[in-house]
């Protein structure tokens, strides 16, 4: 069996090669050839294998991958639902608990927001949290204690505030679905940040999820046609992202437990 592993061109560093490496060494041993390529290589390429393993966010490939008809892990689809967080709260609306959410309206270059961001204080209350809708690793996250704290981080990118979870600041669970089963969970904790995200400095420690936390895990995944994802879930059982492309590493160093055999047995299974 032939595979494709579609990194991007241009994030580099040790721990993405960790990962592809990783990936590409468990592939052979489970006798499948993988051939890591990054979306610029691909842009210009005619691409013929049984199925890619899209470890990026290039929606546009995706999606072209697919009209060739190779089957793409996770979906284009998926991805793009995941990716956007306004997209994402939308999709799991009545689906799982999530925070109270306000998506700012669509400009297409830097507007006054003030009206918007007066609203959302009103709604929301202060703290707020303010996300770009696309970023990763925790970036573009900001806890805003004013006004003037949310209006400067405004620029023309699309952005959503979120009401405050404070019981669960600086802490979350990460739990890793494949295939609708829960394979991993781990807490995040970072004492020094809002944010859990081991790039801010946040630790991670195993975690025995119980049903209602899985229950909503699943639910989310399936909610986005996710292959595989990584669900993080605040306290009171509050989803706050979803990740289709979750560093798996990391939960490895974390748990002792790889989950790369498990994605490419999932894959070789559904094609």
């Amino acid at each position: 069996m032939n595979g494709i592993l579609v990194k991007n061109h241009f994030l580099k560093g040790e721990k993405y090669d960790a990962l592809h490496s990783h990936l590409k060494k468990t592939a052979e041993k489970m006798n499948i050839n993988l051939t890591v390529k990054t979306n610029l290589e691909l842009a210009g390429e005619s691409v013929s294998t049984d199925f890619v393993l899209f470890w990026d966010k290039d929606i546009n490939l995706a999606r072209m991958l697919e009209r060739y008809g190779i089957p793409v892990f996770n979906s284009a689809d998926s991805i793009e639902k995941c990716d956007d967080k306004a997209r994402t709260y939308i999709e799991l609306l009545d689906v799982v608990p999530q925070p109270k959410t306000l998506i700012a309206p669509k400009s297409f270059f830097k507007s006054d927001m003030s009206e918007f961001v007066f609203k959302a204080v009103e709604v929301l209350g202060l703290p707020l949290v303010f996300k770009e809708c696309f970023g990763s690793f925790g970036a573009q996250v900001y806890l805003c204690r004013t006004v003037d704290e949310i209006i400067s981080h405004i620029s023309e990118k699309p952005f959503i505030l979120q009401r405050f979870i404070e019981k669960s600041a600086g802490r979350d669970i990460r739990v890793e679905v494949i295939d609708g089963q829960c394979v991993s969970a781990v807490m995040r904790e970072n004492k020094n940040d809002f944010r859990s995200n081991v790039t801010n400095g946040g630790i991670m420690t195993p975690f025995n999820p119980d049903k209602k936390i899985i229950d909503t895990a699943l639910k989310a995944c399936d909610a986005l046609s996710l292959t595989f994802g990584g669900v993080d879930i605040l306290e009171g059982n509050i989803v706050c992202e979803v990740n289709s492309n979750a560093h798996i590493m990391n939960i490895m160093q974390a748990t002792g437990k790889d989950i790369a055999p498990l994605i490419f047995s999932t894959i070789k299974e559904k094609i």
